[in-house]
């Protein structure tokens, strides 16, 4: 454990950067919209990887393969998002508690369910998820910070692409038949 005594930036406090050129108080609107991009990127990349870590069945390879790369783009994402929001001047969140608390997407519990159940849950946080950084490209270009605008339009792209993948894993055709068809 630190002995540093001094803290040098209070989480949840705004210094702006003077370099950026950006008012106060739309920087703080900024730093906050980006925070709660940051806290879904975690809950979001917990639950997918719990799924990479417990998908069992006939397409197991293909699905832990893809699960585990969005898994690695929503960690580089979030660690994207906090280097902007502490070049900005603010705090990123970091801890598990508060990271949950601050994302709009709700956390499956701890329970292992079958990966059309698991897929179906990804694929509400991704919808979710989607919907919020849309409205933090049009908030940040609004204010704007065109670097943050930026940043959020190449996540969405990513997000997106991500989406239709799981979209593509519950469609109904499959090599795979059921117990309850054959």
């Amino acid at each position: 454990m630190s002995t540093q005594k001094s803290v040098l930036k209070q989480s949840g406090t705004v210094e702006r950067s003077p370099a950026l050129r950006l008012e106060q108080e739309k920087v703080e609107q900024i730093v906050d919209a980006l925070n709660t991009d940051l806290a879904a990127a975690y809950v979001l990349y917990h639950q997918i990887k719990k799924h990479h870590w417990n998908v069992e069945g006939a397409e197991f390879r293909d699905i832990h393969l893809f699960l585990g790369e969005a898994a690695e783009e929503l960690e580089e994402a979030a660690d994207e998002l906090a280097e902007r929001v502490q070049a900005l001047g603010g705090v990123p969140l970091a801890r598990g508690a508060e990271l949950e608390e601050h994302a709009p997407i709700e956390p499956e519990d701890d329970d292992v369910y079958d990966i059309r159940t698991s897929l179906a849950n990804d694929m509400d946080a991704y919808g979710d998820m989607i919907e919020m950084v849309r409205e933090h490209v049009e908030l940040t270009q609004n204010l704007g910070d065109h670097a943050s605008s930026e940043l959020l339009r190449q996540q969405l792209l990513q997000l997106e692409e991500d989406a239709h993948h799981i979209e593509h894993y519950l469609e109904e055709d499959t090599l795979v038949l059921s117990a309850a068809t054959q």
